[in-house]
């Protein structure tokens, strides 16, 4: 028997249905010192029994453990699929990723109250860092929007809302992700703006495992802070995460820290939908 072998393809398996060594201890019942043993290569043939305790925990063939037969893709413990290149969970954008970015809302805004598009664009730029950020509320944002414009009264979540609209294809591409991977949302955006999309059904409708909210957390893409408590609420490693985002910034935030990352290019979403679902080919054939 390959003892190496044998540890080698033992702690690959059991990393890559994300059980850690006492998990698996637990599972298969043997102690944690056995374990240890055989995926260092310590124990001369370890017993066939022990062996197989531990392919069924790991939910393969005796056979592929032993390294007699090519080894099947393994199944995280939450029955999701592995992509081909290591990812588990997917994080999309929303601003530019899964709807198109408002600028409509700056044209419509400069015709309703007589200021410049470039007027109100550059006042939105000046708060939007705070608001994204939950550092004021949406009317305190309001309020200083349209002092900055002099006008009486203003409602961004309106002009938002009535700007964007879904980018084609996406939300069959999500819904197609979601049966297979873990997925979520990290986006910079305004206090209750996701439910509100939601609510109009502007973002694709399934279950998201995680949805980092800007404004709930407080801090803000490309920040480093976001992206740490977004893998820790996605409860995987960096390279098992796939970033899909609009703006090269973001990317290279998350590409730094060992994410998988994807350019968002919303001028073609055929594209991006084909090579996002080339990054996701399951590493199971059947998946």
């Amino acid at each position: 028997m390959d003892e190496i072998g044998l540890g080698k393809r033992l702690q690959a398996a059991r990393k890559k249905v994300g059980l850690t060594q006492q998990s698996l201890c637990q599972k298969a019942n043997i102690s944690y010192s056995t374990l240890a043993k055989i995926e260092r290569g310590a124990i001369k043939s370890p017993s066939i029994f022990t062996i197989q305790h531990l392919a069924q925990a790991l939910g393969i063939s005796l056979d592929n453990l032993m390294g007699l037969a090519p080894a099947p893709a393994v199944l995280p413990a939450d029955g999701k699929s592995i992509s081909k290149n290591g990812v588990r969970f997917v994080y999309f954008d929303v601003n530019g990723c899964l709807v198109y970015f408002f600028h409509r809302a700056f044209s419509k805004l400069a015709e309703e109250t007589g200021v410049s598009p470039d007027l109100a664009e550059s006042t939105f730029w000046l708060y939007n860092d705070d608001i994204c950020r939950g550092a004021i509320t949406m009317d305190e944002f309001n309020r200083k929007f349209a002092e900055k414009l002099g006008v009486p009264s203003f409602d961004w979540e309106s002009y938002y809302l009535d700007a964007v609209e879904p980018i084609e294809g996406m939300a069959e591409l999500v819904a197609w992700a979601a049966r297979h991977y873990r997925i979520g949302l990290l986006t910079n955006i305004a206090p209750g703006m996701v439910l509100a999309l939601r609510a109009r059904g502007m973002l694709p409708d399934v279950d998201y495992d995680v949805i980092i909210d800007s404004s709930e957390v407080g801090a803000l893409k490309p920040e480093k802070r976001i992206y740490e408590i977004a893998q820790e609420r996605a409860g995987v490693a960096a390279n098992e995460i796939l970033f899909i985002d609009d703006t090269r910034p973001n990317i290279m935030a998350a590409d730094k820290l060992g994410w998988h990352v994807l350019w968002c290019d919303n001028f073609h979403p055929d594209e991006t939908i084909a090579h996002i679902r080339e990054s996701l080919e399951p590493a199971n054939p059947e998946a």
